[in-house]
């Protein structure tokens, strides 16, 4: 059994949410944006590319008459190939729109997608919103960061993290949805157990929130409403100047 509860503010700085998120309990389906660029383009491309993740995932779920546009990986289950294709169809409206409309040019969006059918999870990402998932082993966060800082510590494992939190680049992203015909995207899966949290947040939350918070916040709490509230008001207690969204989900073993 699922049930999921998603909230997204625009915050004190920013003068439109240029976040964007899905919360469908009927396709198992879950998804979170956060968009770039200038002349209300963030808002445009983070909205685009939730309806294009979401347009796919319910197609390929109710016809069976479907096309794989960028065919299919063999090493992927069929729901993880339906995120990739979603995610890729996502890139490609987006890149279109920036495209043929001046106003547009370079905007951009980050993704971050959970499909669950039965036990299984199946997650993508572009940029750096996150997926977290919190169990009895503690909070873990299962995505990749698209981020100048994640790609310095992934190349040099000596680098210090504490000077990284601290560097002008380390929010750049080096790879996102819509900046060029083609994007990269990152893809897992994984069996769940039973009694999962999953979050999944813009970096308006996990900029500013250290995991350890973010666990505490969200451990033993039954109310998603209140969850996802308080996640949001404590990034906002520490400082955030971002868009913040927050959708949780919560799994139970039939």
């Amino acid at each position: 059994m699922l049930r999921a509860y998603g909230l997204s503010e625009t915050g004190p700085f920013r003068k439109a949410n240029e976040d964007c998120f899905a919360s469908d309990e009927e396709l198992h389906l879950f998804v979170v944006a956060d968009g770039m660029g200038g002349h209300a383009a963030g808002e445009v491309a983070s909205r685009l590319a939730v309806e294009a993740v979401v347009g796919f995932v319910r197609r390929s779920q109710e016809d069976s008459e479907f096309s794989w546009p960028y065919g299919i990986d063999s090493s992927l289950s069929y729901n993880a190939n339906r995120l990739r294709t979603a995610i890729h169809l996502a890139n490609r409206r987006v890149f279109r729109t920036a495209e043929s409309h001046d106003d547009y040019v370079g905007m951009g969006t980050t993704v971050v997608c959970a499909l669950v059918a039965g036990n299984h999870l199946a997650i993508g990402n572009v940029g750096d919103s996150r997926l977290y998932l919190l169990n009895g082993q503690g909070l873990q966060q299962l995505t990749h960061d698209d981020s100048w800082a994640a790609t310095l510590l992934a190349q040099d494992h000596g680098t210090e993290p504490g000077m990284l939190a601290r560097h002008p680049m380390r929010n750049v992203l080096t790879n996102v949805v819509g900046a060029r015909d083609q994007t990269e995207i990152h893809l897992s899966e994984r069996t769940l157990d039973g009694g999962e949290t999953i979050l999944l947040c813009t970096d308006g939350i996990h900029s500013v929130l250290a995991d350890e918070t973010m666990q505490q916040l969200i451990d033993g709490r039954e109310d998603l409403e209140a969850l996802a509230r308080g996640l949001i008001q404590s990034a906002l207690d520490r400082g955030s100047r971002d868009n913040l969204t927050a959708l949780l989900i919560r799994y139970e073993a039939d």
